[in-house]
């Protein structure tokens, strides 16, 4: 296939693709004399679906998405993997319920997912996931350092903790409401 419809499959500008090529970062591909651009499929990866999963916290880093996805596509070509899709998701680490994450891990034709870093995918549970999914998790920069990796998990316990904590004070305001209307005869 040509260079440009790689890159749009990719999700990445075709001047990104372009770079790769320069930079022989693209194994499977080679120039025509006409100067046009083929990547070759390589037939041993067509068992393989490759998934990239990028994730932020907050709309505010939304931009990271884009830079991280980068990052990570080009961790694949220079492993010479295939990515059939890339999925990009705006949400907590803590949060269980992200859907596009969900889709991934219900997915039996996927089988591999490749993270740039573990909390990418979820702040715990992680052992969990791995278990439980059919295929690789590929984690590209795992933490060494026990400390910073104790800081973080520490980080998300307290702030698991704090949204559980206001989350039980709404609860109760609802729970006195409803109280207070069934009294007053307003719930049916």
């Amino acid at each position: 296939m040509k260079l440009s419809e790689w890159a749009k499959i990719q999700g990445i500008s075709y001047r990104t693709a372009w770079n790769m090529f320069q930079s022989g970062l693209l194994p499977n591909a080679y120039q025509l004399p006409t100067k046009t651009i083929i990547i070759q499929e390589n037939k041993n990866n067509n068992k393989e679906y490759n998934v990239v999963y990028t994730r932020v916290s907050s709309s505010e880093n939304k931009n990271n998405l884009d830079s991280q996805a980068n990052r990570v596509i080009q961790f694949c070509n220079a492993k010479g993997w295939i990515v059939n899709e890339v999925v990009k998701e705006i949400g907590s680490g803590l949060n269980d319920s992200r859907n596009k994450l969900q889709k991934i891990l219900k997915d039996k034709n996927v089988t591999r997912i490749i993270i740039e870093h573990k909390d990418r995918l979820t702040r715990f549970g992680y052992e969990y996931i791995n278990t439980l999914f059919n295929g690789e998790i590929v984690i590209i920069n795992e933490v060494m350092n026990n400390e910073e990796d104790l800081i973080q998990d520490f980080t998300s316990i307290i702030t698991s903790f704090c949204a559980r904590i206001y989350g039980q004070r709404r609860s109760k305001r609802k729970t006195e409401q409803l109280i207070r209307e069934l009294k007053n005869g307003q719930v049916g």
